[in-house]
């Protein structure tokens, strides 16, 4: 990391407030964290016990949607919006091992998440990885940069992976995502994440209010027909929105059901 970045880090950075990415970093296994954040973490796995199992069931969704989207469907470009803290198996990682040219953009709001971004995502020779601060609420700005770094003459990957769950209010969040998804190329697709108390019920809901309340990033709970909305006018692939980790799993897997829901649709 550059001096640069480390300076950004120092900035930015208050380790005695918990924080989303970090604590997502906790329950993934990362290093990426500090007291607060487990601590944070620990208040939600207190209610909910399998929040570690589930943090990285979406992870492995994720490599089950990108690997079907470059081997099947052709795409080779994404645009994630809310990368979160890099850990294994990011979106390049996983696209640029199927076809090392795959060009990536993340977009997060967060400068921290930025600077690891920048240090930590390295691209392959062939391709490309871009990194933009901006949030998903300024669907303009992302747009505006993601026209510098992907080719909107051809189809793109829009990932939207346990980010629109930090949108409390649903007229932002729907809006927010359809002017992505009306911008993106036919033949592009639309993978998104969310969490949902219909799993776990009303601990699900506690956790997150007290999550919310120690200082972390406002999140809240949707339910399968409202993700489902997300969706609308798509084709929405099967098995639709379901638990990710019943998302095309691998024939073998005995995976519980999780608190994210997921799904994946062919915009257009």
């Amino acid at each position: 990391m550059t001096e640069d970045e480390d300076f950004l880090l120092e900035s930015k950075m208050d380790s005695t407030v918990p924080h989303s990415a970090r604590i997502w970093n906790y329950w993934l296994g990362g290093k990426d964290n500090f007291e607060a954040d487990r601590a944070a973490g620990d208040v939600v796995i207190a209610h909910i016990p399998d929040i570690p199992i589930g943090a990285k069931s979406e992870r492995a969704f994720l490599k089950r949607a990108v690997s079907f989207l470059v081997n099947d469907a052709g795409i080779r470009q994404f645009l994630d919006v809310g990368t979160g803290l890099p850990s294994a198996d990011n979106t390049h990682e996983v696209a640029q091992s199927l076809d090392p040219a795959c060009r990536v953009l993340y977009v997060d709001n967060d400068p921290l998440v930025m600077a690891h971004a920048r240090a930590l995502l390295t691209s392959t020779p062939e391709g490309a990885c871009g990194y933009v601060e901006a949030d998903l609420r300024d669907p303009e700005t992302i747009l505006e940069s993601a026209r510098q770094t992907l080719d909107f003459s051809q189809p793109i990957g829009l990932m939207l992976l346990g980010v629109v769950n930090h949108i409390m209010d649903d007229d932002v969040a729907y809006g927010s995502v359809a002017r992505l998804v009306q911008a993106m190329p036919a033949g592009s697709y639309l993978v998104l994440t969310h969490s949902t108390a219909e799993i776990h019920g009303e601990p699900m809901l506690r956790a997150m209010r007290e999550t919310t309340e120690r200082g972390g990033t406002p999140i809240r709970a949707r339910t399968r027909v409202e993700l489902e909305g997300f969706f609308d006018g798509l084709d929405l692939l099967e098995p639709g929105v379901v638990t990710c980790s019943r998302w095309r799993p691998a024939p073998d897997s005995a995976e519980p059901e999780v608190y994210l829901f997921g799904g994946v649709a062919r915009i257009g």
